[in-house]
């Protein structure tokens, strides 16, 4: 039995805690919704994934300034003005790359409690009012910086392994979620985090994580489940059946990001993972932010299926070109 990477394990859970809970939920609720503030958060996102896997240098240093920058621009929260938000972006958005690239030495146990953690935490914590967070996102910053301290060297992967999902379908699975989300947070009629739901939540986090490391499937398999919870998600949320949803919808989050890590850990050069996560990061999650606030919902099943008919199309053409069958 490998022994658990604890420095790794604290450094990416309680930075992916410090997102969820400050830089995704806290910041977006507190600003109002109001995009044409928040943007700049997601604008320095996306410029700072970029730059910080483009920026030649050790990456244990990138990895120690900005979580010392995620820290300082913390201390004024929630009280940002456009400038601190875009460095914040620059940060969380320059990080998850690199978070990536440590996960390469991750074991699968690894991976089961950070992401436990990382939804145990966060659940059992959104119910703290956004204005009163400062310290939480304080507390998650100084455990990123301690662990990235204690964190070890870094594990190279031999070769660039294919990927099994293509990124727009990694991306659609994002904006399903991000869109369900965001409005399930405002939604005062089925408010499954606010309505007393909080244990179910957790446990099915946890069973979602585990599911998707411990149950050997295969990626068609994967993908069929991802796909089918989603489905039972947005129709228990049309349905407004809040214990079904809380059932359903944790699981899938938890399984597909697990099924997310898995994959972009395979892409062996850095900047490819940095301009993947452009993508999968912050344009889809972003798009579903945007659906849910301009009350967009009805229309996300048809576009769920429009993806799903392109992606059995791709399959399909895949397929008859590997068998060489050709049309006339």
């Amino acid at each position: 039995m490998n022994k658990l990477n604890f420095s790794l394990i604290f450094f990416v859970a309680f930075e992916l805690c410090y997102y969820l809970l400050i830089a995704q939920t806290g910041i977006v609720e507190f600003f109002g919704s109001d995009l044409n503030v928040i943007a700049y958060m997601p604008l320095g996102g996306m410029i700072g994934s970029v730059l910080s896997t483009y920026i030649v240098y050790d990456i244990k240093k990138k990895m120690l300034l900005l979580a010392f920058i995620q820290l300082c621009v913390t201390f004024f929260y929630p009280d940002f003005n456009s400038l601190m938000l875009f460095v914040l972006g620059l940060s969380v958005g320059g990080m998850a790359p690199l978070i990536i690239y440590s996960l390469r030495k991750a074991a699968p146990n690894d991976f089961i409690i950070i992401l436990s953690i990382s939804y145990l935490v966060g659940t059992s914590l959104f119910n703290t009012p956004v204005q009163d967070r400062a310290l939480l996102g304080i507390i998650f910053s100084l455990v990123v910086l301690v662990s990235i301290f204690k964190t070890g060297a870094k594990k190279q992967l031999d070769k660039e392994e294919s990927l099994n999902y293509p990124v727009f379908m990694m991306m659609l699975w994002v904006f399903l979620d991000s869109a369900l989300f965001e409005s399930l947070s405002r939604d005062i009629q089925i408010p499954i985090w606010r309505g007393g739901y909080t244990y179910e939540i957790i446990f099915f986090h946890i069973t979602g994580v585990a599911a998707a490391i411990k149950l050997r499937l295969g990626h068609k398999s994967k993908e069929m489940i991802i796909v089918i919870m989603f489905a039972l998600s947005y129709l228990f949320y049309f349905m407004r059946e809040p214990l079904l949803l809380s059932v359903v919808y944790p699981f899938v989050i938890s399984y597909y990001n697990t099924v997310i890590l898995q994959e972009i850990i395979k892409i062996k050069e850095i900047r490819k993972t940095g301009i993947v996560m452009v993508f999968i990061g912050w344009i889809a999650s972003g798009a579903g932010l945007y659906f849910a606030l301009e009350d967009l919902m009805i229309y996300i099943p048809a576009l769920f299926l429009l993806f799903i008919i392109i992606r059995e199309l791709l399959i399909t053409k895949k397929t008859n070109s590997q068998q060489g069958v050709y049309y006339v």
